[in-house]
């Protein structure tokens, strides 16, 4: 269920305090925050924000685009490292020809190869 409109978006006080500073000093640093349920507000706009993914932190470069979103979607917390099924097979196939036996359908004797298709 979203936000009551009312409410306005939710942003951690110890954030936004820190990006007002910035903003009050005209700095541009990089803050780093644990938060990653806050919402991306237009005070945010043109800071860099490392946010943590539970491993280390990644830096966010903040632009308008991002205005209504979550810091936590742009420092994701899973590596994907691919399907672990498809490389067994892959890795079978690969190793299949390379074992010195022909396939089964060169075993024929003497058949032309097929036409490539137009």
């Amino acid at each position: 269920m979203a936000r009551s409109l009312r409410k306005g978006p939710f942003v951690d006080g110890h954030l936004r305090e820190k990006v007002e500073g910035l903003n009050t000093r005209n700095e541009k640093k990089v803050v780093k925050t644990w938060s990653r349920r806050s919402t991306i507000v237009p005070e945010m706009i043109g800071h860099t924000i490392a946010v943590h993914n539970g491993k280390k932190f990644i830096p966010v470069y903040v632009t308008e685009q991002m205005i209504g979103h979550k810091l936590g979607e742009f420092s994701p917390t899973r590596t994907f490292k691919g399907h672990a099924v498809k490389a067994a097979l892959e890795k079978a196939a690969g190793a299949a020809p390379a074992g010195g036996a022909a396939p089964a359908g060169a075993a024929g004797g003497g058949a032309a190869p097929a036409a490539p298709k137009a």
